[in-house]
């Protein structure tokens, strides 16, 4: 099948303070040191791969202390130019809701919420043509779900996450293409993966292992697909559906559970 690629709009963070200097996921361990020069290295070629398949890259600048804002997705959800902003549910990461909710007024979105509840953009949802799948059970409140909906006027899905090592929808599934995703189903509730099975009848199934290398934390634009290099059996079931991986190794901000997904944030106009 010839799959088409769609060009993209992305908002990313560059990793000037990145470090793990906390926990907040299972990945997390503030023992292991972070090489910052490496992580700045693999992001920059991220970047560079965006822009090298036709995409547009905004950058917003980063906070000093902000040590997790590298990860972009996470600061809200942009649908049809509407911004729903971030509320994040740890101390340690809630000043970046207003960093970058601050970018989006300054460029001149015309509609920037503050939400009412805890959700973590991008992290907890992913958009198809019809739907916004949303996920609970670690960070987004499930009330932000009707507050998204609400919102964006948006039919929206919702899932229950179980594995507290998939803390993110976005490390447990992602968007192919309009109709399609992919997704390691023991991450979420036996309720969530019968929903997502009468959905997504033709849904690609992650190994435990791909998942496990944050294969699922991947950026699609219909055809091509960033994702973990690590992930080798993902990526050979990209590639006999058509699709044409594009291998990235993110093994720095691994260690704080982000991958492609986590530092980009599409904006959707």
């Amino acid at each position: 099948m010839i799959r088409t690629a769609t060009r993209r709009e992305y908002l990313m963070c560059p990793p000037a303070h990145f470090d793990v200097t906390y926990s907040i996921n299972p990945w997390m361990d503030p023992g292991v040191p972070v090489d910052r020069t490496r992580a700045t290295a693999q992001w920059t070629r991220l970047c560079e791969t965006y822009r090298q398949l036709g995409h547009t890259v905004h950058l917003v600048d980063p906070v000093p202390g902000l040590v997790d804002m590298v990860f972009a997705a996470n600061c809200g959800l942009v649908l049809d130019s509407l911004v729903y902003g971030a509320r994040y549910r740890n101390v340690e990461r809630a000043p970046e809701a207003p960093a970058y909710r601050a970018w989006f007024t300054a460029a001149g979105f015309p509609s920037v919420r503050p939400p009412e509840h805890v959700n973590e953009g991008e992290g907890d949802f992913a958009v198809t043509r019809d739907l916004v799948l949303a996920a609970s059970g670690f960070r987004t409140d499930p009330a932000a779900h009707g507050e998204a909906q609400e919102f964006l006027g948006r039919p929206v899905v919702s899932l229950c996450l179980t594995d507290p090592r998939f803390y993110h929808l976005d490390t447990a599934l992602f968007v192919l293409d309009d109709d399609t995703v992919a997704y390691y189903p023991a991450a979420f509730s036996p309720g969530s993966r019968r929903a997502l099975a009468h959905l997504f009848p033709d849904a690609l199934l992650a190994s435990e292992a791909d998942a496990l290398a944050l294969g699922l934390n991947s950026v699609s634009d219909g055809a091509n697909v960033v994702v973990a290099q690590a992930a080798t059996d993902l990526i050979a079931q990209l590639t006999a559906r058509g699709y044409r991986p594009v291998p990235v190794d993110l093994s720095e901000l691994a260690k704080a559970g982000g991958g492609a997904k986590c530092c980009t944030l599409e904006i959707r106009r």
